[in-house]
Formats: structure tokens, sequence, C-alpha cells
């Protein structure tokens, strides 16, 4: 009878190898890929050096022409002058106030000068000379720290916690802060102070606006009433007591003729010093109240200006950057002829394999 043997059981130890084999190539695959990219990378740097090298007198001659170029530009063409007002916001009218600015810059950008002139209550002379116009919030990184902070202040702690700046920033609007600064610029000098001017008696006969305004300066008035009254009633009531005082002094037998703040008992006690406390925070209340009345006066407020005569810019906006006319000639040369190079370059790489089509 013949006796069965175990087979060994291989096979797992097989598979386990071949797995291992199979992960070790794929890594050494993979860091070859990334380093085959590293080095093609490092041989374009190279090849982009020596391309740089073999044409740099043409780059520099093409910067060299641009920024001439620029300079006769910038002495031959007609001055672009430019104005700013910065204005604090009293109610919240940042997003009308931007509505409105892009609503005049689309206006300047159709050349529609006639719907401009009648929004903005200039002359037609004044309108066709304005170039455009622009807004932007004047704020400073600590000052966006400390409104962070305060709207932070105002949520449930749990919702606080996972606000985080960055994530403020994002929902921040540009429009919501106090502090906007207008620019206006003009082919004209003497052309900004009457359309500074329109522009913010725009906001101030707002209508929502100046409704908003006469809920707020009514009811301060009504609060400034009630105190006066307050204080009123106040004096009388000191009047009263001092009369009450003094009566009662008069019937004591002793030498004792003054008044006292504090005595050994409820009936000696006087409660002058406590409405004079009380006086001293009505009239700060309305001391409080006479400087809001001043803020809501004004919808909205020129705090600085240029707006008398502007100062002439020349420079030119491009790509979110403003640098001078003769820079922005000097490198748009420059990159057109190294386009160009680069260009008739690939073309004679691509003439090796004409052959082949």
């Amino acid at each position: 009878m013949s006796k069965e043997t175990p087979q060994p059981q291989q096979s797992e130890e097989v598979d386990l190898g071949q797995l291992f084999k199979l992960i070790g190539n794929a890594f050494d695959r993979f860091f070859k890929f990334i380093g085959s990219i590293f080095y093609h990378v490092f041989l374009a740097f190279v090849w982009l050096v020596f391309f740089v090298k073999k044409h740099a007198i043409k780059l520099i001659i093409a910067g060299v022409i641009g920024v001439v170029l620029g300079v006769l530009l910038e002495r031959t063409s007609e001055p672009v002058y430019k104005s700013y007002i910065t204005v604090k916001q009293n109610y919240n009218t940042g997003e009308n106030l931007y509505n409105s600015i892009a609503y005049y810059s689309d206006l300047v950008k159709q050349r529609d000068f006639n719907t401009l002139e009648s929004v903005l209550d200039i002359s037609s002379s004044q309108a066709s000379s304005i170039l455009g116009f622009d807004i932007e919030s004047v704020i400073s990184e600590n000052e966006r720290l400390k409104e962070y902070n305060d709207y932070v202040q105002t949520l449930d702690s749990s919702v606080a916690s996972t606000l985080q700046f960055e994530k403020f920033l994002e929902n921040d609007k540009e429009y919501s802060h106090k502090y906007q600064q207008i620019t206006i610029k003009s082919k004209e000098r003497d052309n900004f102070k009457s359309v500074f001017s329109h522009i913010i008696d725009n906001l101030e006969t707002n209508e929502y606006f100046k409704r908003e305004q006469e809920k707020d300066l009514a009811e301060l008035n009504n609060r400034e009433e009630a105190l006066k009254s307050a204080l009123t009633e106040s004096d009388s009531l000191k009047n009263t007591y001092k009369r009450v005082l003094e009566k009662g002094l008069n019937s004591k037998n002793g030498s004792e003729i003054g008044i006292t703040f504090e005595g050994n008992n409820d009936k000696d006690m006087t409660k002058e010093y406590d409405l004079y406390k009380n006086d001293l925070e009505l009239k700060r209340e309305l001391v409080e109240i006479e400087r809001k009345k001043a803020d809501k006066a004004h919808i909205v407020e020129i705090i600085s200006s240029k707006q008398e005569s502007g100062v002439i810019d020349n420079r030119i906006e491009f790509m979110g950057v403003t640098i001078s006319t003769k820079v922005f000639y000097g490198l748009l040369l420059f990159s057109i002829t190294f386009l160009v190079l680069l260009g008739l370059q690939f073309i004679k790489f691509l003439e090796r394999y004409r052959h082949k089509i």
C-alpha cells in the first residue's frame, strides 16, 4: 500500500514573491519616470540658456528699441491725467457705489458720452474727455485682521472655531469696507471736481438711503429729547430732595449744618451722589448722540481728495500690474522678438522630419 506524503505548500510564498517583485518594479519605473522628467526639464533649461546666449544681441536691441519707442510715445502722445477721492460710507452704499462706477466705466468703453453726460449732469466736453473710472477699498492687513476678530466674536464659539482667516477673506466683499477710493482718468487736467461731486450727489439723492437717513436722525432726535427730559426731571428731583434735606437739618438740634454723602443709617444718607452719577451718564449719552447725528448728516463723506487738478499718469496696466510706458514697450518688443526667434528655431527643428512625411 502506497503512503501519501504531504506536498510542500509553496504557492503562497511564490505569490508573495511575485507580488513584491511587481511592487518593486513599479516603484523602479516610477522613480525612473520622475528622474526622466527632471532630466528633460534640465536639458530644456540648458537649451534655453544657450538659445538666449546665441540671440542675446538681437533681444537687447529689441528691448532698447522698445524703451526708446516708449519714451517717444510718452513725449508725443496726449497726456493722461488722474485724480482720486477717498470717501467714507456712513451707510451700506458700497454695492450701489461699485455698480455705479462699473456702469460709468461701461459707458466710457462704449463711448456713450451722451448717456454719461446725462447721468452725471456734466457738459459734453467733460464727458468726452473722461477715459475711465476705477474704485478700490482702502484697508490694510491689520484692519482686515481686526474685522475678522470682531466678526468671530459675534459668532457662536463652535462656529467661530471652524472659521479660518482665509475663508473669511474669500467671503469678504471689497465694497463692504467703510473707506473707498474713487479714481478718474481724463484727457483734461481740470475736469474732476464736478464729476466727483455728481458721483457723490447720485448716492446722496438715492431714495432708499435718504429714507434710512431720515429714520436714523428721527430716532436720534427722539432719544435726545428723552434724555433732555430725563435731565430736567433729575434736576427737579435734586432740588426737591435738597429742600427736604434742608428742612430736616433745620429741625435738628445740634451744631451740624452741612450735608454729608454718607450717614450712619439710611435715614441720614443722601442720594445726591447717585443722582449726580446718573446725570453724568445721561450727559455722556447726549454727547454720543450728537456724534452719531454728525456721522449720519451725510450718506457719503469725502475725507481726502486730489480733485482740483489731476496729475499726469501715462502708465499702462498690464495683467493687473501698472508699469511705465517705456518699460511696457521695452518688454513688449523683447517678448515679440523672443517668440519670433523661438518660432523660427522650432520650424528649423521640424524641417529635419520633412522627408519622413
